[in-house]
């Protein structure tokens, strides 16, 4: 996302139209053969899960593609068979204008998706509300049944669009055995960071020095090998074995 909105600043356009409109015109009159960016659609399959490990890196993450990736040409899909509260937030729904309610056990859920009952009434098997944005009251709507088969159909066609292009960054490497000397010139001060707050993620060192996940990770990985911080804790910051007077 920030990518793209780096290229509408350096041809002075707005969205992903205008810059598709302004790379047309220069390929015709340059004779050049720039591409066009394609619309990416992100789906997050089940956000329950996202939630337990991360909750809060998943909802600034989702929050900020909400608020800035449309005009970039990236939408956004989430689903979850959990609509509760701790899920699905007050951040993440004020950010999501569009929402889909299949049947659901009470009205609880129903408002929590739909900020309105009417969905613990539904029939199930594909029987929906829609409330798209902008609109006060959501309209009934049937899903179509998908067979296997057909579901493979449209998987092989996306897949036949385009090969996948992976960004190698957010691969994770392995860490070298050698771990004498420390080769990142940010160790240093991602130690006297993490030490002076009395916290480490990696989205921390993301954030303050501007970095990758991979070197960010590697990073923690290392004040891991190094007693600098604790084993890893799921959703939690790793403890900060170190206090603020010592040196690592």
């Amino acid at each position: 996302m920030e990518r793209r909105y780096e290229l509408f600043s350096h041809t002075g356009t707005r969205n992903i139209e205008g810059y598709n409109e302004y790379i047309k015109r220069y390929n015709s009159e340059e004779e050049a053969n720039q591409p066009l960016l394609p619309f990416i659609v992100v789906i997050v399959d089940e956000l329950a899960d996202l939630m337990m490990v991360a909750s809060s890196d998943v909802e600034d993450s989702i929050t900020r593609l909400a608020q800035m990736a449309r005009a970039a040409g990236i939408h956004l899909i989430i689903a979850t068979q959990r609509p509760s509260v701790d899920v699905i937030t007050g951040v993440i729904k004020a950010n999501i204008p569009s929402r889909i309610a299949f049947a659901v056990s009470s009205m609880t859920d129903s408002r929590t998706i739909l900020d309105m009952g009417g969905a613990e009434k539904l029939l199930g098997r594909g029987d929906m509300l829609f409330l798209p944005v902008g609109a006060s009251k959501p309209v009934r709507v049937q899903g179509a049944f998908l067979s296997d088969e057909e579901v493979e159909e449209v998987v092989n066609y996306v897949i036949g669009q385009q090969k996948a292009q992976y960004q190698e960054e957010m691969i994770p490497e392995d860490i070298p055995e050698n771990t004498s000397e420390v080769e990142d010139e940010l160790y240093g001060d991602a130690v006297d960071l993490v030490v002076e707050m009395q916290t480490a993620s990696v989205s921390m060192l993301q954030r303050r020095f501007r970095i990758g996940y991979s070197r960010a990770a590697r990073l923690i990985d290392e004040m891991e090998l190094r007693g600098v911080v604790g084993p890893y804790e799921g959703s939690k910051p790793r403890t900060v074995l170190l206090a603020k007077s010592e040196e690592a």
